[in-house]
């Protein structure tokens, strides 16, 4: 999908979009932080018949709901891509060694040489998080690597392997 982005002086920058159905959809970044979410008239693509704006709080839900799917999607598609790739979502349980430490404590990168891609928290996923994400109880940990490595997380996160 081809994105187009505009900058607008004084205001920020546009991306914008045509969805498959010809639809066209923008979403303007304005300099204060502000977002308004765009949806163009059918028959004028210049024209735009909705203009919403979202907070901060707004545009992360937003993103939220539309992400996380998309990065589980990704996942599995990269493994039928490549043989051996294996993806696995698990747990930070009650009572873990790791329940209120950061990735960093784990070395689970230099440990194992598997990567934590997200870590899912609720409905909010923390794409790519660094080393002074804190864990908490309740949180799901999406882990690439192989059948041993992640294997080997499985057990840092369980036990502190």
């Amino acid at each position: 999908m081809e994105i187009e982005q505009t900058s607008l002086p004084g205001i920020g920058l546009k991306h914008e979009f045509s969805t498959h159905s010809g639809r066209r959809v923008a979403v303007v970044s304005h300099r204060s932080g502000r977002r308004d979410l765009i949806i163009y008239d059918r028959s004028d693509p210049d024209r735009a018949c909705e203009a919403i704006q979202l907070n901060d709080e707004e545009a992360d839900a937003l993103v939220e709901l539309l992400g996380a799917p998309r990065i589980v999607q990704r996942l599995n598609a990269l493994h039928s891509e490549i043989e051996g790739l294996v993806s696995i979502q698990l747990p930070i349980l009650p009572g873990s060694p790791y329940d209120g430490r950061t990735l960093g404590d784990t070395r689970i990168r230099t440990r194992t040489g598997a990567s934590v891609v997200a870590v899912v928290r609720g409905p909010q996923v923390n794409a790519s998080p660094t080393p002074d994400f804190r864990f908490t109880a309740g949180d799901v940990v999406v882990v690439v690597g192989d059948d041993e490595t992640t294997r080997a997380v499985a057990d840092i996160l369980t036990d502190g392997g």
